[in-house]
């Protein structure tokens, strides 16, 4: 029950609440008494007097009394939590309670460090490393990972914690870690941590293998990367290499050059480009050749003959090319195969050989083309089939080649590949590639189409295989 409005006893009107302020507020506590007659009221926290009757007893001066006797409290600050009673004196002292709850905005009292600078963790590739985020507040805060232009190497874009460890790293998960503290008073606050990786050096090249000729600039690059940077030295065979007037290196950020001017025959050979760090060393190996490019197939891969296929390819080469080497076969029909005219790499034990010195290759006359066959074949079966053909010199370092196959069975696949040679050897093998001639027409008469018996469609006709070619030249 409440108390009596009739009675002269001095009574309450207000009663106990909780507050929650934030630092640097102000907060008011009320204490309004009805009948307060001669009786003393008093303002407490804990056993301490801050006021007696009108009397301020506190030397705090950011407390004081208005409006009556309400309790301010300005510029709160966090040792300000706690319980205040407002009494009156009777000779059994009646109070109220008040509970202030002092909010403070999250802050971030420790990250991870290695000692060296604040904010940086080092850590060796493949060793364990743990990031640490201790933040106060009230409430207490919470802590969300983030990684900077990146995720996470957990691969999740934000993780919640006070700690994130990774296992093993590498140097993909170097960069900036960043660890945000909230609790929904104030702002939050975030506190970046960079770890850095060290690591021997990694080298990827743009590519292992450079064509070039004579007279023509050839560039040789490596993509390093390093933690500690490394230094970069450029070797031919086992000799290191210095800057010439034809030889020049550049270094661009993680991409490292040796460039030839003016290439020379004799510049034809393997490089190797060495990073050192205080971690490690690492070498990776490349030629620079004046051998053709392997040569692309570029024609239809569905005939438009029955027996005959009009095979094409480009080869680049700044050296002109001598001589080609085609070689195709009739692919087993049991065996699955690809599409035609998808291009495949060929099995290690079907690379293709240059021509044996023993091939008979006939008279030529100038300005004159020719093919001729070698290995012995004896028409066109799954074995391979290999045709050398001659092209007429262009001077021009794309070369389009297109060559008629004849003697070839309908509504059959098979496959081709190509080597081309100039003067300083043939070139890799090209990709497979899987092509098909076209089926048999059925016979169509005057009155329709004749469907043969069971005995005429148990006959057939043996036609043997002539192994003839049409070859026809043309440049790009």
């Amino acid at each position: 029950m409440g108390p009596d409005p009739t009675s002269t006893q001095p009574y309450f009107s207000t009663v106990g609440q909780s507050y929650r302020v934030k630092t640097h507020d102000t907060v008011v506590l009320p204490c309004e008494v009805i009948n307060p007659g001669h009786y003393v009221l008093a303002w407490k926290k804990g056993i301490a007097v801050l006021a007696a009757g009108p009397t301020k007893v506190t030397p705090d001066n950011r407390i004081r009394l208005v409006d009556g006797y309400n309790l301010e409290i300005s510029n709160v600050q966090t040792q300000d939590a706690g319980d205040y009673a407002c009494q009156i004196a009777t000779l059994q002292p009646i109070e109220i309670i008040h509970t202030v709850e002092i909010l403070v905005p999250p802050r971030i009292d420790y990250v991870s460090s290695d000692g060296s600078r604040k904010g940086a963790v080092e850590v060796k590739k493949g060793s364990a490393v743990t990031l640490e985020c201790r933040a106060s507040g009230n409430p207490v805060p919470t802590i969300t990972w983030t990684r900077r232009n990146n995720l996470l190497p957990s691969g999740e874009k934000t993780v919640k914690g006070t700690s994130i460890t990774i296992e093993q790293a590498n140097r993909h998960q170097a960069g900036v870690y960043q660890c945000t503290a909230s609790n929904g008073v104030g702002e939050p606050v975030t506190q970046n941590i960079t770890l850095n990786v060290l690591y021997a050096p990694e080298i990827e090249v743009e590519r292992g293998w450079v064509h070039s000729g004579e007279g023509n600039e050839a560039q040789l690059a490596c993509i390093v990367h390093a933690e500690p940077p490394a230094e970069v030295l450029w070797y031919r065979d086992t000799m290191r290499l210095d800057t010439t007037e034809r030889r020049i290196m550049e270094s661009r950020g993680s991409r490292h050059t040796l460039i030839i001017r003016k290439v020379q025959a004799s510049d034809f050979a393997n490089y190797s480009c060495v990073a050192d760090n205080q971690i490690g060393k690492t070498r990776q190996r490349l030629e620079l050749s004046g051998r053709p490019n392997p040569a692309t197939f570029v024609s239809e891969p569905r005939g438009k003959y029955r027996d005959m296929y009009n095979i094409s390819w480009n080869v680049n080469s700044y050296t002109p090319i001598e001589e080609f080497k085609l070689s195709f076969r009739k692919l087993p029909v049991s065996s699955p195969q690809a599409l035609p005219g998808h291009q495949q790499p060929p099995p290690p034990q079907q690379q293709l050989q240059p021509p044996p010195s023993n091939a008979r290759r006939p008279a030529r006359r100038d300005n004159d083309t020719y093919a001729y066959t070698i290995h012995g074949h004896h028409g066109i079966r799954s074995d391979w089939n290999d045709v050398i053909l001659s092209p007429i010199p262009s001077g021009k370092p794309t070369q389009k080649m297109t060559y008629l196959i004849r003697g070839l069975e309908p509504s059959s696949h098979y496959e081709a590949r190509v080597e081309a040679k100039n003067r300083f050897g043939w070139s890799q093998s090209s990709e497979s590639f899987q092509f098909s001639t076209t089926g048999i027409e059925p016979e169509v008469r005057d009155l329709g189409m004749t469907a043969y018996n069971s005995m005429a469609s148990s006959m057939c006709t043996v036609v043997p295989l002539l192994f003839g070619a049409l070859l026809a030249v043309t440049w790009s």
